[in-house]
């Protein structure tokens, strides 16, 4: 288990204000930033995962629950009928966004937009998102990281070129999200609604 670096920043920040307000106040006081400081440090917390090497696995991009599983007709940068895997993260889950297959970034698009709860329907046409395409010699995917509510900043590591083993760490979300990632319908969806999913480490699905 390792933090990221961002995290540190955040723990220290309510950590100084929690002495301040400790040795200022009173103890009582201090419990709130203290209590901050500890979630800081496992909100942003980046757990080791075995990610499996078989090239035919797409791994899921997000620790959460499926939300929704959608056929589309068509996508932006797959162009082909394909799936949406609707993967919701609470504020309790880990929030790094991993690479679900290896590849190289051919496609990177960052949309202003509103601050909706991650659960509705339409915060991936509506809210604050980024998202990245994907490709090796196989297939295409796109995995698109969506702000909520709480989640007022989307942050990668990553840009175009840029080559990714599956996996790899390419971004995190902050406080509340949701993350989408779309395949092409070659791929059989391992995966059912409300179940709960690991970045890196679950099946998501198979291509045939």
């Amino acid at each position: 288990m390792t933090i990221i670096r961002e995290g540190y920043y955040f723990a220290a920040t309510f950590f100084a204000i929690a002495l301040i307000v400790y040795f200022c106040l009173n103890h009582y006081a201090a419990i709130l930033p203290a209590v901050l400081t500890v979630y800081c440090l496992y909100f942003f917390r980046n757990p080791k995962r075995i990610i499996p090497t078989n090239e035919n696995l797409i791994v899921a991009p997000a620790d959460g629950t499926v939300q929704d599983i959608v056929h589309l007709d068509s996508d932006d940068f797959i162009h082909a009928p394909c799936y949406k895997v609707i993967i919701f993260l609470s504020v309790f889950d880990v929030h790094v966004n991993r690479a679900p297959i290896a590849g190289t970034i051919k496609i990177q698009k960052y949309v202003c937009g509103r601050f909706r709860p991650a659960y509705k329907d339409s915060v991936g046409y509506e809210n604050e998102r980024h998202l990245i395409g994907i490709e090796n010699e196989r297939l295409r995917v796109t995995v698109t990281q969506i702000a909520g509510i709480l989640a007022r900043r989307i942050v990668s590591w990553v840009t175009l070129d840029d080559v990714l083993k599956k996996g790899d760490l390419y971004g995190l979300i902050r406080f509340g999200s949701c993350t989408e990632i779309v395949v092409p319908d070659k791929v059989t969806i391992m995966v059912h609604k409300g179940q709960k999913v690991r970045g890196g480490e679950t099946v998501i699905g198979v291509i045939k």
